[in-house]
This record gives C-alpha cells, sequence and structure tokens, in this order.
C-alpha cells in the first residue's frame, strides 16, 4: 500500500507564490507576446525574480536558498507558467540545471556554485539529450576521456534549454563505455571554458522566448573538482534522481498552462455573443469549461502531492514523478486545444494570445521524457509493486486460481 502524504503549504511557500504572481502581473503578462514573436529572453522578469530571492528557493539554506523545495519552487512555476507558458519553462530549467548539484555534488562543489544560481548571477541548463539520444539517456555518445588529472569531453547536445544564457552547464558524457551501470559521469561545465560553444538556436513551434540550442563540448578540458559527486560512473544515478525532482516543475508547468488557458476561455465565452447571447449560457461552452476546469484542478492536487513527496524523498517518487508529469502535460494539451475551440476562429489567430498557449503547452509532454516513457516507468513501478504484496491471495483462495490456470501468487513482503 502507497503511504499517504500530507501536502502543507509553509507560510514561506505561499509568500513566493504571491511574489510570482506579482512579477507575473508586472513582466510576463504585458510582455509575453512581444517577446514571443520577437524569440527574445524576458530579461526584466527573469531579473526581477533574482532580485526577490526566487532563483535560491529549492537550494538549501547552507548554500544560499531558502531551503522551501520543490513544492516551493512547484507553486511559483505555476504562477509564471499561468501568465507566459515559455517564462515558466525558463525559471524551472534553472533548477533542472542545478539539481544534480544539489543531489549528487561534493561539498566544494556545492559551495562554489549553489550561492551564485541562488544569488542571481548564475543561469543554469541540463545538458542530456543528444542528436540520437532523447529518451533513452543510457544512448549518449559525448565522451569524456581521462589523461592524468585532466578530463576531456567532446562531442555534442541537443536541445539544451537556456543553453545560450546559462553560466552553469551540468553535462553528461560517457566516460566508460564498456560498463553498463557506471557508464556515464556528469561533469559541470563554465560557459567561459575553452571548447564549450554555442551551435544552433533551434526555431521552435512554442516556447519561442527561451532559447533552446546545440551545445558543443570541442575538447573542453576539466579537472576531478568538476566531476559531480568527484567520482565517475555516478552520471545515470544523478540523472535519475535529477529528474525525479524536475519533473514535478514540469507538472508545475503544465498546471500553469491549463489555467491560463482555461482563465482566457472563461473570459472570452463571458464577452462573445452569439444568437443574441453570450456563448458562456450555451451549454456546450458550458460543458467544455467544467471539464477543462476539473482536470486543471485534479491536476494541481496531483502535482502538489507529488511535489511534498519529492521534498520527502519519498521511496515511490519516480513513480509519483511520472504519474504528475504524464497527466498535467496531458491536461495542458487538451485544455490549451479546448479553449482554442471556445475561441472558435479567433482563436486560429496570432492576435490572441490563446494561441500561444496552444504552441507553447505541447513542447510540455515532449521533453524530459516523452509522455509515453512516463507510462512506461509507471507501469514498470506498478508491476514491481505487485511482486512484493499477496493482495491476490488475500482476495482470491489460491484453489480457485489454480481451477483457471494461473500460478498462485507467492507473497514477497
Amino acid at each position: 500500500m502507497n503511504p499517504l502524504y500530507n501536502v502543507n503549504f509553509s507560510e514561506a511557500q505561499l509568500a513566493w507564490r504571491e511574489k510570482a504572481h506579482e512579477i507575473a502581473v508586472k513582466y510576463l503578462l504585458p510582455q509575453s507576446m512581444q517577446h514571443d514573436k520577437a524569440e527574445s529572453f524576458n530579461e526584466d522578469a527573469f531579473q526581477a525574480a533574482a532580485d526577490a530571492g526566487m532563483l535560491g528557493v529549492w537550494i538549501p539554506k547552507e548554500y544560499g536558498g531558502s531551503d522551501d523545495g520543490i513544492l516551493g519552487l512547484a507553486l511559483m512555476v505555476e504562477e509564471f507558467s499561468k501568465a507566459d507558458p515559455a517564462f515558466g519553462v525558463a525559471f524551472a530549467v534553472n533548477a533542472l540545471g542545478s539539481l544534480p548539484i544539489i543531489v549528487g555534488g561534493t561539498h566544494e562543489q556545492k559551495a562554489k556554485y549553489l550561492p551564485l544560481v541562488a544569488q542571481g548571477k548564475a543561469a543554469c541548463a541540463f545538458a542530456l539529450s543528444e542528436k540520437f539520444a532523447g529518451s533513452d539517456a543510457g544512448g549518449l555518445s559525448v565522451r569524456g576521456t581521462k589523461e592524468g588529472d585532466t578530463w576531456t569531453i567532446c562531442g555534442e547536445k541537443k536541445w539544451t534549454t537556456n543553453g545560450s544564457r546559462a553560466n552553469i552547464i551540468t553535462c553528461f558524457a560517457v566516460t566508460d563505455p564498456e560498463s553498463r551501470s557506471r557508464r556515464i559521469s556528469a561533469f559541470i561545465i563554465e560557459d567561459t571554458d575553452p571548447g564549450f560553444s554555442i551551435k544552433k538556436l533551434e526555431d521552435k513551434m512554442g516556447i519561442r522566448s527561451v532559447p533552446v540550442c546545440e551545445t558543443v563540448f570541442d575538447g573542453v578540458k576539466v579537472g576531478d573538482d568538476r566531476l559531480i559527486g568527484g567520482k565517475p560512473g555516478l552520471g545515470f544515478k544523478h540523472s535519475m534522481m535529477t529528474l525525479d525532482l524536475a519533473r514535478p516543475g514540469v507538472a508545475a508547468q503544465a498546471v500553469g498552462t491549463a489555467a491560463g488557458a482555461l482563465e482566457l476561455a472563461t473570459t472570452y465565452a463571458t464577452r462573445r455573443k452569439q444568437f443574441g447571447q453570450t456563448i458562456a449560457g450555451f451549454q456546450m461552452i458550458q460543458a467544455m469549461l467544467a471539464d477543462m476546469a476539473q482536470q486543471t484542478e485534479a491536476a494541481r492536487t496531483l502535482v502538489h502531492t507529488c511535489a511534498a513527496m519529492a521534498d520527502q524523498r519519498a521511496p515511490n517518487v519516480t513513480k509519483i514523478a511520472a504519474m504528475a508529469k504524464c497527466f498535467a502535460t496531458d491536461v495542458a494539451v487538451k485544455v490549451a486545444t479546448d479553449a482554442v475551440q471556445v475561441f472558435g476562429g479567433y482563436g486560429f489567430m496570432e492576435d490572441y494570445p490563446i494561441a500561444k498557449y496552444y504552441r507553447d503547452s505541447k513542447i510540455l509532454q515532449i521533453y524530459e521524457g516523452t509522455n509515453q516513457v512516463q507510462r512506461m516507468v509507471i507501469a514498470r513501478n506498478l508491476i514491481k509493486e505487485a511482486s512484493r504484496h499477496d493482495y491476490l491471495n488475500s482476495v482470491i483462495p489460491t484453489e480457485t486460481q489454480e481451477s483457471y490456470g494461473a500460478e498462485p501468487v507467492t507473497a514477497n513482503v
């Protein structure tokens, strides 16, 4: 049986949400459309968040953060994403890029880099995906080879969000091609390291104001002090631990995107008139809005539970994180699609912001593990859990199981 987790919001976490709302109203709502069209990053909003101390919410206090956890992060990301889904992505990636250091870094690495992130003096990126290794993190081709005391990193990474803005890049590379369990290591790369460069800025369907790029590691040389954890072979473990903690952030982006789309659709429905009345008076529109609201609220509750579990390092957080990411992002796409339908022909026009929510929502089902992969993770965890309990034996007698040709379930508690 899965344990129950209480979701208790601290005063500090609620205060961060309120501050995020203020920044969203002041900097995101008025500017999101222009940044989308110009494909430019909203530096004003990012600087406001940095000045408010919001970039240290998920970072431990001993390293300059406020230690308000993944739940605090989720609350802020939802508010940002409600006003501008693209900025929610950019903000959350700072957590994604710094989490490998938090979960696996040495004390010296944490003391050097995390205060810079918390103070807003360094932006982060997470370099895992490659052209031929997306959801398959084990299929990496970027290599890290050691000679003497120096590691040399060679290869290219694909779809590095925030890559062109980042000062700190956590890069995953193959350091032992012959090993199965300790094949990958994680390195801290600085944007000023010789050999590091940006090759291409992607031309994207959505989240156009966030720089997503190819990052090149052309013989980047680093010492053991840049090897996360201080020893090789821990990279795959660190990447999986990171994604367990980061997926609630993606799910929070989805909740914010859905909430923003729902708000736009509801407002529009109360103003648009057809057949002598507002379309909000039509039952079909009411049914759509009701479903959109239910789905958004269900996703929000799952995300908050998942974030609380992540903060408590719950043993089954991998399954719940996959559920939250998968469910919430499916909801975001569904709600954004229905919102466009409520807008009708106007929803198809870029004059209205709902088109941007529709475009921005799609990536949520793809990055940080496609939703097909999330369903695999969920199913595998369910099957693993089923092998550890005797529920079937408790409700169906052994002789009944045998009569239907089934092997009796052996309890392995």
